[in-house]
């Protein structure tokens, strides 16, 4: 009898975490190493947020809490849901997790039976499809193409939903891409899901407030009312507010579905770390002018990177509206040899190469559903992405 589990065999590891291990591993051996492959801010948590979580320590907020989140966090987030996106939301549909992961995790175990389908656009984050996978479902990734700026049509969802459709899985703006959807754009995905009633929608709103050049971030139930209650609206703390260590993630919903999340957090992890979840609470109701300086940079190296990728021989990079992501095209480098020997064939030969041989770490294509491309995150220093940026041309112009 084989003592591993026949679901381990169902799931990879996270190839965004182990492109960082690999660039950390070659930093730590002596090797000069440019890491883009991390999803998180390089900036520091602001000031007043870790503030909050030191009060909480000397306080001794240190005790379990309810399950899924303090009642001044879940009152937290249904003011900023109203705020921002205009919901109502009450305390008992609100869900507070460690991360949004767990978030996410937690409703696909609670609701997925085998065999149930769920749409995923892609390219998509690395995890979606292996979370689904874990939860005894079937990802059904539907392809959205550099020439639709990387955004699902309303076409391709009509035909990606079949009578076993339970969920469609929607990030925007999107980790790999940036792309973020228009209002249009996401009228015309929920008109079609207004056809469909037994599918849900699943929103990742992590990068909300990281949308640039006037771009105005909209989520679904906020655009289509009459989806609210089939729609679970996730978010978070980690990257706005330069939290990721903390693990804060939360989500709003129909009260059957946060019921029936809770049961499953409550046999796995039990509640958020209490002092987290006092600095979350800081982060949602505290001062939020940071957001606006942090984006300002955030814009100023999304265009020199996106500048100096586009002068590369071979590839095609276009301008996200938001998040920290480069998704650049590289067919013109398929085919080719690199200096060292190495011949192109996939978007990973190519990242592993250029690693190998040119000491940048980004992560390929193909880990996030879409070939041949690779993730560039921007969320790092000017000098590094300038560096690691004339490395990139200096591979591609070697390539023959």
């Amino acid at each position: 009898m084989p003592f591993l589990s026949d679901t381990l065999a169902r799931v990879k590891p996270s190839p965004t975490i182990a492109v960082t291990t690999k660039a950390q591993e070659l930093k730590a051996a002596g090797r000069d190493v440019i890491g883009l492959g991390a999803g998180e801010p390089d900036f520091d948590t602001p000031a007043h947020i870790k503030a909050a979580g030191i009060r909480a320590i000397e306080e001794g907020k240190t005790k379990y809490t309810a399950v899924d989140g303090i009642p001044e966090l879940k009152q937290a987030i249904c003011a900023k849901f109203k705020r921002d996106n205009g919901l109502d939301y009450t305390a008992d549909q609100v869900s507070v997790s460690s991360g949004g992961k767990q978030v996410l995790f937690n409703a696909l175990m609670a609701t997925l039976n085998e065999g149930d389908e769920v749409v995923i656009p892609a390219p998509y984050w690395v995890s979606y499809p292996d979370m689904v996978l874990l939860a005894g479902g079937v990802p059904v990734p539907v392809t959205a193409t550099l020439e639709n700026n990387f955004k699902l049509t309303p076409e391709q969802l009509e035909a990606a939903i079949t009578p076993k459709t339970k969920w469609l899985i929607f990030n925007s703006p999107s980790n790999p891409t940036g792309a973020g959807y228009s209002r249009e754009e996401l009228k015309g995905l929920t008109d079609v899901l207004l056809r469909h009633p037994h599918v849900w929608v699943m929103t990742d709103d992590m990068y909300e407030h990281l949308a640039f050049d006037g771009f105005e971030f909209c989520t679904p139930a906020q655009i289509e009312p009459r989806l609210y209650d089939r729609t679970l609206t996730v978010n978070g703390v980690s990257k706005a507010y330069a939290m990721t260590g903390w693990r804060i993630g939360y989500a709003a919903g129909p009260k059957e579905l946060i019921t029936a999340m809770r049961k499953i957090q409550s046999q796995s992890t039990s509640n958020p770390c209490s002092i987290s979840q006092y600095a979350a609470l800081e982060a949602l109701n505290g001062p939020h002018d940071f957001i606006a300086q942090n984006n300002a940079v955030f814009v100023r190296r999304r265009n020199l990177v996106v500048e100096m990728l586009n002068a590369c021989d071979g590839i095609t990079c276009p301008m996200p509206e938001g998040a920290f992501y480069i998704y650049p095209d590289i067919s013109g480098c398929i085919g080719k040899t690199s200096k060292g020997g190495t011949k192109i064939e996939t978007d990973e030969d190519f990242c592993t190469a250029l690693l190998e041989e040119h000491g940048v770490a980004v992560v390929f294509g193909a880990a996030f559903g879409l070939s041949p491309n690779f993730r560039v995150s921007y969320a790092t220093s000017d000098a590094a992405l300038t560096e690691a940026c004339t490395r990139i041309q200096a591979f591609c112009a070697d390539l023959t």
